[in-house]
């Protein structure tokens, strides 16, 4: 079980407290949904019960946090992860090989396990989670929702007391989303404690027993899903309980719409592997098209393609009618990559911004950043290091710095997969305005609640024909 009583912490060098009188308890065979605006507290309060606030972190801790009966402060921190399982919001960051295979084998192996035994539970364990086509690959040729699938499949290689999961849905799709609700359901029948952290709340809705809100470091209200009311959700900045998938009643082109970028002709396959696409020809026209497939189906390969990240082996693209080439796309199109850290350099928020404005051309970029930090809610945090905000922080960060270039197409790659509910309409308004400046807008998302606020027309993964225009019903 999880319980922790009275507790308040602060980081090293910092002039607050991250959070305050925090009082929860998480027993055996419970699953609780903590959710809550981005910055709240939730990574604070995962990081003390998997050991590595202060243990790791440093700083202040006042009050106790029990886990499994045992005081975290009187044992070390592998000794907690014997008990504890987490699953981060970024799995590549608590990743220790670079193949599938040896990931999964790398927890039992480090406790002895016999080989014969860990090549049975990785059998096992790699069909429990629609792993077995993936078991030869490297992790980095994985899309982010198959790292996500390996990284809780090597956390259930052995038994656990308790397992966290951060933001578990952020790069599913909503099917996976719903084999993860059976799973935690079959580990709550196990006797696991279970704590979710996430801004997704409908398929949570039969799983978790109880939900807790946070907001600036204490937690604000405690109850079940029937206490989530529209005003409840409103006060907090929280997420829809009940989501519609509207995937499937979405046109294949917006109709009657200015074609911004073409391409045709399209082929591509990463070395020694079977073509992603073959002869594939596409349009994007002005508006907001979501891009929709299962894990693994290209969605990203094509996102870089178009930026000019990946270079096809055959096919023209063409930009308002003009031919480009794949390495003058990225004047063209803007992208916000899954991983937003890895789009951000520079010392502090607004410097980010500046750099960004300035690498397009703008006059005036001093008064252009302020207004892309009140857009995006980042004025208050202005001056902090952009890697040390939170990765809902980041996103809207990365996302700002992609309006900035002010493109003619703009590519996003989950947007929302970090979230808050005030932050998706924040994000949808955004996205909306550069919709009616004439912009092409692509959306690769598994997000259901975003496809329902904006998007106007689909492309769907994988393909069956070579003309996805005409493939994507």
């Amino acid at each position: 079980m999880i319980e922790l009583k009275n507790v308040t912490y602060r980081y090293p060098f910092s002039d607050r407290n991250a959070l305050e009188d925090i009082s929860l308890k998480v027993r055996p065979g419970e699953a609780v949904l903590c959710t809550g605006v981005s910055g709240c507290g939730k990574s604070t309060l995962i990081r003390l019960i998997n050991g590595l606030c202060p243990h790791y972190f440093g700083g202040e801790l006042q009050g106790t946090v029990h886990v499994a009966g045992q005081d975290n402060q009187k044992l070390k921190l592998h000794e907690i992860s014997t008990r504890v399982g987490t699953l981060f919001q970024n799995p590549e960051t608590q990743f220790f090989a670079l193949g599938v295979e040896e990931e999964m084998a790398f927890k039992p192996e480090s406790r002895g396990m016999p080989p014969d035994k860990i090549r049975e539970l990785i059998a096992k364990t790699s069909q429990r989670f629609g792993l077995n086509s993936v078991l030869k690959n490297t992790i980095h040729e994985l899309s982010q929702g198959q790292k996500q699938k390996v990284g809780l499949a090597s956390l259930m290689m052995e038994p656990l007391q308790v397992l966290i999961l951060d933001e578990p849905t952020g790069n599913l799709d909503p099917e996976s989303t719903m084999d993860l609700a059976e799973e935690i359901l079959r580990l709550k029948e196990k006797g696991v404690a279970v704590l979710i952290v996430d801004h997704r709340l409908y398929w949570l809705k039969d799983v978790a027993d109880r939900v807790c809100v946070m907001e600036k470091g204490r937690i604000v209200q405690e109850g079940t899903f029937d206490d989530l009311s529209d005003e409840v959700r409103e006060r907090y900045g929280l997420r829809k309980v009940d989501v519609e998938d509207k995937r499937h009643e979405l046109p294949s082109l917006s109709q009657g719409k200015e074609t911004v970028m073409k391409v045709s002709d399209l082929s591509f396959a990463y070395s020694r592997k079977p073509k992603i696409f073959n002869g594939t020809d596409l349009e994007l026209r002005k508006g907001i098209t979501g891009l929709f497939g299962p894990n693994g189906t290209g969605k990203t390969t094509l996102a870089r393609i178009l930026t000019g990240l990946n270079k096809p082996a055959q096919g023209t693209l063409e930009i308002r009618g003009k031919k480009v080439k794949p390495q003058e796309c990225l004047k063209h199109v803007a992208v916000v990559l899954q991983n937003a850290d890895h789009q951000l350099y520079m010392r502090t928020v607004f410097d980010e911004l500046l750099t960004s404005l300035e690498a397009a051309g703008c006059r005036g970029g001093q008064q252009a950043a302020e207004e892309l930090l009140q857009l995006f809610d980042l004025t208050e945090l202005r001056d902090r290091h952009p890697h040390s905000l939170s990765g809902g922080q980041q996103q809207r960060l990365v996302i700002a710095c992609a309006f900035a270039k002010k493109p003619d197409v703009i590519i996003l790659d989950e947007p929302t997969s970090g979230l808050d509910g005030a932050n998706l309409h924040r994000i949808a308004g955004a996205l909306r305005q550069l919709s009616d400046e004439g912009k092409a807008v692509l959306v690769i998302t598994h997000d259901l609640e975003l496809v329902d606020m904006v998007c106007d027309s689909a492309i769907r993964l994988p393909l069956q024909k070579t003309n996805l225009s005409a493939t994507f019903q």
